[in-house]
């Protein structure tokens, strides 16, 4: 598992939540790092809009990945993915206080003026990584 320090490094390198969190895993879903950061390249920031956070969305990319049904009718399947989905959603917002980026930061990034005080606060330097981790740690229990 990665920790903040390599978060972060990747972070420098343009890689967004999301990418990180679904490239980490990539090998335990049948994936391969590269393929896994394209596929969650456009989910960072909450889809850049502030909504569901870019570490949760490509936890649930990774979810599905490896539990998701791709049958008709493979209800079992489809049951066993919701449950593990709602396991994660309940414990990264016990951590977190929600699943919505904007209010994991406390503004949202797709306005301006709101994110020039995330900038200013450093808050995808100093917050994110920790989100990402989060993420991270209770992806490993439910994979």
């Amino acid at each position: 598992m990665l920790n903040e320090s390599q978060i972060l490094e990747q972070f420098s390198q343009g890689f967004d939540c999301s990418q990180v969190v679904l490239g980490a895993c990539a090998d335990k879903i049948g994936l391969d790092p590269e393929t896994a950061k394209k596929v969650a390249a456009c989910f960072g920031g909450g889809m850049w809009y502030g909504h569901e956070c870019g570490a949760v969305t490509g936890a649930l990319m990774a979810i599905g990945a490896k539990y998701g049904h791709s049958q008709p009718g493979d209800q079992q399947a489809k049951n066993q993915a919701l449950a593990k989905m709602n396991a994660f959603r309940e414990a990264f917002s016990a951590r977190q206080g929600s699943c919505v980026c904007r209010e994991i930061l406390g503004y949202d990034l797709s306005d301006p003026e709101q994110m020039a005080k995330i900038q200013a606060e450093e808050l995808l330097t100093t917050r994110c990584p920790k989100v990402v981790r989060d993420a991270l740690e209770i992806l490993e229990e439910i994979l």
